[in-house]
């Protein structure tokens, strides 16, 4: 009880361990899937990063379209701002020039309120004779005509004067009217070029940080780009190795079948199901053959203690016995033309390449050597090199 507990505390902590890492499952063919997973998800990851960027420069075109625009509607403003600015700087002179006519104008309508005061007060202490008197008092009719025209002079000369003093406040009034319209629409004028100038510049400063923003998203997108790319040629390497490793593994099996041994035993190929095979040891089964982790589980994994001796499943020469990758201390034999059986992860090699074996005799023990998470056997079934379920054959 206790060491099947072990077992699956075993099979529990490696699912944990390669779930993160998939480039470390143990066999070849598991291997080779997991890369050919990460390629195709950096392609696609890729191709998304590339549209992005596409769009990102489709899109900064555009805003880089819209800053020149909106660059020469701020120059036109700016060239009208100056236009104004020079109008405003006549309206000024003109306002200045009004001032001062005003102020000429307040003084002559002060020069001639003093006049005319000064008329009444004349008028006022002289006690001036009015026509009745002037007729009878007369010394005959051209003395008369005399004091009436004299009469009338001084008369002519008060309405000129008060006259003039009518003219010059209705002027005074006047003048300072315009004076107030020429400083309002001096005032607006400013205000509605500076109000659009600053309108201008709010514009072009958003399209100016849309487009800083849009830079440093591109940037940013496509530093992932070239670790993707990096990421992406990393796994095609890896996975060319790996099938280059497979593509061994097979030739060699391929090669082993074409060519047996010398006075092998010609047997025909095992049928599904036929029971020939020998369990190579004598254990449970911690994972078996089929899609794990999703991927290719290439064979048996058998629980057993390290240094477990390991029986030939069946006769054969043995065509593979080293080290080879993710499989550690791996050993295949050949049984017939087509058929073979693999040992991997092995602590120790109990044969050498180009050996006969027969069935049940040992050539290796277990081990934990390789890609592998704790003391077992993974026992393999290869039908023209290519692995099927060893179940069907035990």
């Amino acid at each position: 009880m206790k060491r099947t507990l072990f077992l699956v505390s075993i099979a529990a902590l490696a699912a944990y361990l390669l779930s993160p890492m998939p480039g470390r499952s143990v066999p070849l063919d598991e291997r080779i899937h997991e890369k050919q997973r990460q390629l195709g998800k950096a392609r696609r990851t890729e191709g998304v990063l590339t549209t992005t960027i596409t769009r990102l420069n489709t899109r900064l075109e555009a805003l880089r379209g819209e800053l020149r625009r909106v660059d020469v509607q701020l120059a036109r403003v700016q060239d009208d701002l100056v236009r104004r600015r020079e109008q405003l700087l006549r309206l000024r002179d003109r306002l200045q020039r009004a001032r001062d006519r005003l102020e000429r104008m307040r003084r002559r309508l002060g020069a001639a309120r003093e006049v005319l005061a000064a008329r009444l007060v004349e008028l006022y202490k002289d006690d001036r004779p009015d026509l009745l008197t002037v007729v009878l008092e007369a010394d005959g009719f051209a003395d008369l005509l005399e004091q009436a025209e004299f009469l009338d002079r001084i008369a002519r000369q008060d309405a000129v004067i008060v006259e003039r003093v009518r003219q010059l406040r209705d002027r005074a009034r006047a003048q300072a009217k315009r004076l107030a319209a020429l400083e309002t629409a001096a005032q607006r004028a400013a205000q509605d070029v500076l109000r659009r100038r600053d309108n201008v510049a709010a514009t072009r400063d958003q399209l100016a940080q849309a487009r800083a923003d849009l830079d440093a998203t591109r940037a940013d997108r496509r530093v992932v780009l070239a670790s993707v790319r990096g990421s992406r040629r990393q796994a095609q390497e890896d996975l060319r190795a790996l099938e280059a490793e497979q593509v061994r593994v097979a030739a060699r099996l391929r090669a082993a079948a074409t060519a047996p041994a010398p006075g092998a035993p010609q047997v025909a190929p095992i049928r599904p199901g036929s029971g020939q095979l020998i369990w190579p040891i004598d254990g449970s089964i911690t994972s078996p053959f089929g899609p794990r982790w999703g991927r290719l589980h290439a064979g048996l994994d058998i629980g057993a203690p390290e240094g477990t001796p390991i029986r030939a499943a069946a006769s054969g020469r043995v065509v593979l016995a080293g080290w080879q990758g993710g499989y550690g201390n791996y050993t295949c034999i050949q049984h017939d033309a087509s058929l073979s059986t693999c040992y991997a992860h092995q602590s120790r090699l109990g044969t050498t390449q180009g050996a006969t074996v027969a069935q049940g005799e040992v050539m290796g023990y277990v081990g934990n050597t390789g890609n592998s998470f704790g003391a077992h056997l993974h026992f393999e079934v290869r039908v023209g090199g290519s692995p099927v379920d060893p179940l069907g054959y035990l």
